[in-house]
């Protein structure tokens, strides 16, 4: 071969990097879908998990102060310089007593014989597609539909 024909021999052309772009791009949008579900079941474990943890603080706070606690700020830490006490037991970590976690949104809740633990998804179908509800009995409820899991959901198995 001559200089000028190794010349245009060298890289790649213009349409063989297209058609390498354009597989690139399928390959990814096909897998998407199936990160975004595993993301969703990954927040929903996290989910059951700091109820369970809820839970935990529960029962360490009633026997400790012969009740439950009535908030998330009360099993959370104190504020800076704060006592740990009723109002801030230091049980539970501070980004849970927030109130938000891992994309679902908690509450705790008094009710006349002990707490309701609700968990709802902040971004129903992105962050989560469950629902969950649990109380004293520490049985674990979930709700397929954007309308919160109640003490009447099916329990998780």
């Amino acid at each position: 071969m001559n200089r000028k024909a190794r010349s245009y021999r060298r890289g790649f052309t213009l349409i063989e990097l297209l058609i390498v772009i354009a597989i690139i791009v399928v390959l990814i949008s096909a897998a998407a879908p199936k990160f975004s579900q595993y993301l969703m079941n990954a927040r929903e474990t996290a989910a059951l998990g700091a109820i369970r943890t809820i839970h935990t603080a529960q029962t360490q706070y009633s026997s400790q102060y012969g009740r439950y606690a009535k908030s998330l700020a009360e099993l959370g830490p104190p504020p800076a310089g704060g006592q740990v006490g009723p109002s801030s037991a230091d049980l539970i970590q501070a980004d849970l007593a927030s109130g938000e976690k891992g994309g679902y949104r908690f509450t705790v809740e008094e009710t006349p014989g002990g707490y309701r633990i609700l968990a709802v998804p902040v971004a129903y179908n992105n962050t989560g597609r469950r629902s969950f509800y649990s109380d004293q009995t520490m049985v674990l409820r979930q709700s397929w539909t954007q309308e919160p899991a109640t003490a009447n959901s099916p329990e998780i198995q």
